[in-house]
């Protein structure tokens, strides 16, 4: 429906909108009506807009100081339709006017007045019916009864507090005597109510909340309209996604069906509040977030669009809100298709279980924090603390069996909670609602949270090697570039020096060319490292050397333009690296045999860089070192990442980890470079270390570590603290540290220092291993491993 263009006039007569009646007598003695009034009327064929006009009121007997009051309009008269704006109530009268389409607090008098229908909000100044006239933008103009200074032509007939001026025709002829009769007052509004015509009570309508959410992932009633849907409002949010939670208080029996539900207002603050007891009218939808694509696995969030609300009452007590308990499962599989259309089986898989509390009004007694708060605001907690609990306060992930049912992410709704890191406890009630986001699946939006009180982790520091030892460590320092601040280099560098105690070796993961992002075919990175290094020496450590090779522009993955490489640092005071050219980005590194001993053909050197398993991906970087007269060869990785796999939470079960076909791949080069290494010397002391991309538990792990020639040593930890990085509130592996076997003296440590809080220099957490490299010979090594354990032991000069 379009409305008309209005051209005001007022020495011609309206076309359309005009002024149909006239009251002034509500509230007096005698008085029927409690209030008085002025309806219009629309006799044109077009709807007519009433945005920014008026309807103004002058006494009759106008001075120079006499103001027009004005009462503004919203909204239109239909063509036809009329449109009753309320005045000042009386004392008197006992029927109150239908409902008002729009109200002003003027008080017009019983017997005379002038009465102005205006297409602006501005008062008028006009003070005779001459300058009125001339006044453009005055639509209609009503002298009634004993005005005589404002009016068009002669005044309507006298009124009295029981009567009304009413053009019974709609005619203007610009004489109100002529157009207005002088009668009992007949207001009408736009909705065709008279006095004490009362509109029906809203009734609710035939469908429920719990009809709406059904009994699986879906609603039955996707793209349907519903009206007086009931319910008390438990919620609200007024950014972002704007809307609210409503749910019903009378629930039924069955626990796949959800009580509760979100109406989503759009880009409109909700007016409703907490306790409103609403019927909600609107259009059934399934929000997926990321968007509704085959490809996308995320499940749907049910909600009601284009809602249309009336509020019943207000103050009404909420429901109590439901504990949540979920059951140790997770998800039912479907063979690796959807689950949305599977019945839900709350009491068996957790992810079920919270889509049958979706839109609900819950609480989370004493929330435990298991995965840190991010730069959205955003943390995870466990409403199962016994669930496979790390020694410091999170949710250890130990197969893709033990998913952890109890994890919940959490989202500021009216309520932030505070920044927190893993360990963390929310003392008390923290209550909100749940819904269904991205990245992360099921989510507690907060209403009230908590009190904080921190689980008082730090991070840790592991021990000095002792001279005997060599120490390696792994460190994925998360896109490391000259152009990044000083802060984030100190910040690494002070882990490297006193969190990892200053290790012979580092494998680095991540480092970026000079310029990072900055995509214009710069490869080298000789200014990142040498800022790190600085960094190291400003914090106290050694003055470190590397190794790297650079790669082939854009051809190793990771932030286009950042050529992102592994490498090596190495403390020359302890420990050797033997160079030998030949090693380039494209030339692969042979294991040759000297003096009966295996040696790379050059170090540092790739390791088959033309394997399709390494396109788009990082390619190890082979390293020989000697420590104490003793060859180690150290391999720096970062394997391919698992972006691309699906969900955990997802719509499809079981999840496919498409990305681990390559890291397989990967694994087997790798395998195959330490069978090379092993065939020419079985003793040979082998190291491998960096970002493997996967799990400890995981098949690309079960490839490097199959025969027993290699040990994963994350493997060897406690199952509690089994984890260097942590991701949807699961702590988790991905970086590894593998010896070959012969290597039987070592100590190992995961310096937790990042993943598990708020404020991180990098993702990921740094490891260290401190071994006593082999001789290649096991009556060789008692003896030596004996001789240094004596010399460790003799006093200091």
């Amino acid at each position: 429906m379009s409305l008309a263009l209005v051209t005001p006039a007022s020495a011609a007569p309206s076309p359309d909108a005009l002024i149909a009646e006239v009251y002034g007598g509500g509230g007096n003695s005698g008085a029927t009506l409690t209030q008085d009034f002025v309806e219009l009327a629309n006799r044109g064929s077009a709807p007519v807009s009433l945005a920014g006009w008026s309807v103004q009121y002058l006494p009759a007997g106008a001075s120079p100081a006499s103001q027009w009051q004005v009462t503004p309009l919203t909204g239109a008269v239909g063509p036809g339709g009329r449109y009753l704006v309320a005045g000042a109530k009386g004392a008197g009268g006992t029927v109150a006017l239908p409902a008002p389409d729009a109200t002003g607090t003027t008080a017009l008098s019983a017997t005379g007045g002038t009465v102005a229908l205006v297409a602006t909000s501005t008062a008028l100044t006009c003070k005779t019916a001459a300058d009125c006239a001339a006044d453009t933008r005055v639509r209609d103009l009503v002298g009634y009864g004993t005005a005589t200074v404002v009016r068009e032509g002669t005044p309507t007939g006298n009124l009295t507090n029981t009567t009304s001026a009413a053009r019974p025709s709609l005619t203007d002829t610009d004489d109100n005597a002529a157009d207005f009769t002088v009668g009992a007052p007949t207001p009408v509004n736009a909705g065709g109510q008279g006095p004490g015509d009362e509109e029906p009570e809203p009734e609710p309508g035939d469908k429920r909340i719990r009809d709406i959410q059904g009994t699986t992932r879906v609603s039955p009633l996707t793209g349907a309209k519903v009206a007086g849907v009931p319910g008390v409002v438990t919620a609200t949010r007024a950014t972002g996604d704007r809307g609210f939670w409503v749910q019903d208080t009378a629930p039924d029996a069955d626990p796949r069906t959800s009580e509760g539900v979100f109406v989503y207002t759009a880009d409109v603050a909700p007016t409703v509040t907490p306790g409103d007891s609403v019927l909600v009218g609107g259009t059934i939808a399934e929000y997926r977030p990321g968007g509704d694509t085959a490809g996308n696995a995320n499940l749907t969030l049910t909600e009601i669009t284009n809602a249309t609300v009336t509020v019943l009452s207000q103050g009404n007590a909420l429901p109590a809100p439901v504990v949540l308990a979920p059951p140790d499962g997770f998800l039912p599989t479907a063979g690796g298709g959807s689950i949305e259309a599977l019945d839900l089986v709350p009491a068996t898989y957790g992810q079920d279980y919270y889509e049958s509390l979706e839109g609900m009004y819950v609480q989370v007694d004493d929330a435990r924090v298991v995965g840190p708060t991010n730069s959205f605001g955003e943390s995870w907690i466990t409403t199962k603390p016994t669930q496979n609990p790390t020694a410091r306060g999170g949710t250890n992930y130990l197969g893709y069996d033990q998913p952890n049912s109890g994890r919940i992410k959490v989202k500021a709704g009216s309520a932030a909670p505070q920044v927190s890191n893993v360990g963390d406890v929310w003392r008390g009630a923290t209550v909100g609602n749940v819904e269904y986001t991205n990245f992360g699946g099921y989510t507690l939006a907060t209403k009230s949270v908590g009190t904080y009180a921190s689980g008082g982790i730090t991070p840790e520091k592991t021990d000095a090697a002792r001279s005997y030892e060599l120490s390696v460590a792994t460190y994925n320092v998360e896109n490391l570039a000259a152009t990044n601040d000083q802060a984030k280099f100190d910040r690494l560098a002070a882990a490297v020096v006193k969190n990892l105690s200053s290790p012979d070796v580092v494998v680095l993961e991540e480092i970026q060319d000079n310029n990072g992002a900055t995509d214009d075919g710069t490869v080298a990175a000789d200014a990142t490292f040498t800022k790190f290094v600085d960094a190291i020496v400003a914090a106290g450590g050694p003055r470190y050397e590397w190794r790297q090779i650079d790669p082939s522009n854009k051809a190793d993955g990771g932030e286009p333009g950042g050529n992102i490489r592994v490498a090596f640092l190495f403390n020359p005071a302890r420990v050797s690296f033997v160079d030998r050219a030949g090693g380039d980005a494209t030339t692969p590194v042979s294991v040759v045999k000297q003096n009966g001993r295996a040696a790379l053909s050059a170090s540092p050197g790739r390791i088959d860089p033309a394997n399709p398993a390494w396109n788009a991906s990082r390619k190890p970087l082979a390293g020989q070192f000697t420590f104490r007269g003793r060859t180690v060869f150290v391999v720096a990785n970062h394997f391919n990442s698992k972006g691309g796999d699906q969900s955990l939470h997802g719509r499809y079960q079981e999840p496919v980890r498409s990305s681990e076909v390559q890291r397989a791949a990967q694994a087997t080069a790798l395998r195959g470079f330490v069978d090379q290494v092993k065939a020419v010397d079985r003793g040979a002391n082998v190291v491998l270390a960096g970002d493997i991309n996967d799990f400890q538990f995981s098949p690309v792990i079960a490839t490097l570590t199959a025969g027993g020639s290699v040990v994963d040593l994350i493997s060897t930890l406690p199952p509690a603290e089994r984890y260097s990085y942590v991701f949807d509130g699961n702590s988790q592996t991905l970086d590894h540290i593998l010896i070959s076997a012969n290597i039987n003296r070592y100590r190992y440590d995961v310096v937790h220092v990042n993943a598990e809080f708020a404020d991180q220099a990098s993702d990921h957490d740094p490891q260290v291993v401190k071994l006593r490299p082999s001789t290649g010979h096991a009556q060789v090594d008692r003896l030596v491993f004996l001789l240094e354990d004596l010399l460790e032991r003799l006093p200091r000069p």
